[in-house]
């Protein structure tokens, strides 16, 4: 299903976050085209009584006036400069941004308010924005998460189904690496009996580690309603003979116990250590430039950005409708 596009314009552009490591965050889009089957999104989706199942990804709001508002927001007197958190919400380089370059808007107004921000994503696209976030590095800190729950090809053609190639996210970290730009690896969500065998997680610490991740985390996967009822469903379609197992670990919790967390969290410390991984802390911004800047860093994006979406008629046929608002 081709996903429409609502072309719709924001009141406001942070959202104040409670629960999570940052306290706020930055979603350029609603709803989300990689449509990956084990989304903790769809679970707010089910909430706000909109669709969580299969449904969800086919329709995506483009905030295209974002980035002003962001700007807005910032000149507050009222606002402190804390971290922002990309991503947190939908994938702020899903294939929309290729033509409507809003996450990129936003990213140069950061940059020149010298505001720290975080992004996780699992798109390499990220590569075209490299001279922006060498710019916002030099004056505030910031930093990238590429999620690799794993290499292996048949879960992640089955469990994200529209998103890039893993190997092309840790080409994408590695070209970002090479930029100076702090970026690491998300293994996230470990699913219980098929990525969290040791080989497989061993896979992808030492394709992060070649690709000069500066942090590698983990997290097992958690299932509240709206995700549960979607991801079982593609379960029990794709691997039937785990959908006992599965029904048995969350039966009545939506997050597993420490008994089940804690050994996979174990196995990919030791993995760290033994593919001798150097996990950087954060340290502060250098010196803002000069004046005069240098020419933007030049990237071929050939391996690694999926087709943009396009413009026009042809656009619309080969990547959904576009729908502006009234």
């Amino acid at each position: 299903m081709r996903p429409e596009y609502r072309e719709e314009p924001c009141r406001s552009a942070l959202n104040r976050v409670k629960g999570m490591m940052f306290g706020w965050s930055l979603n350029p889009y609603m709803g989300c085209a990689h449509q990956c089957t084990f989304c903790y999104v769809r679970a707010f989706e089910k909430r706000a009584d909109r669709p969580s199942d299969d449904r969800y990804g086919a329709s995506i709001r483009v905030k295209t006036n974002v980035a002003d508002v962001l700007r807005r927001e910032l000149a507050r007197r009222s606002w402190k400069g804390e971290t922002i958190a990309i991503g947190a919400a939908t994938d702020p380089y899903q294939p929309a941004e290729g033509f409507y370059r809003l996450t990129r808007g936003c990213l140069q107004v950061l940059a020149e308010a010298a505001n720290p921000f975080s992004i996780i994503t699992r798109g390499p696209m990220i590569v075209r924005d490299v001279d922006v976030l060498v710019e916002a590095a030099a004056r505030a800190s910031v930093s990238v998460t590429f999620s690799v729950p794993t290499l292996d090809e048949r879960i992640w053609r089955l469990t994200e189904p529209n998103t890039p190639p893993p190997r092309q996210r840790l080409r994408a970290l590695a070209r970002l690496r090479d930029a100076g730009i702090e970026a690491g690896v998300g293994m996230a969500p470990i699913l219980p009996g098929l990525s969290d065998r040791p080989e497989l997680m061993a896979d992808v610490v030492k394709a992060a580690r070649d690709a000069g991740a500066t942090s590698i985390w983990t997290n097992v996967l958690y299932l509240r309603p709206g995700t549960r009822e979607h991801f079982l469903a593609h379960l029990a379609r794709d691997w039937p003979e785990l959908l006992p197992r599965y029904e048995r670990l969350y039966r009545g919790r939506a997050y597993l116990g420490k008994a089940e967390v804690e050994p996979v969290r174990r196995e990919v410390a030791e993995l760290r250590h033994r593919f001798a991984v150097v996990e950087r802390p954060h340290l502060p911004p250098p010196p803002a430039p000069a004046p005069a800047r240098s020419r933007p860093l030049q990237l071929s994006l050939e391996a690694l950005v999926p087709t943009a979406l396009p413009s026009g008629d042809r656009g619309n046929r080969e990547r959904g409708a576009i729908v502006s608002a009234a």
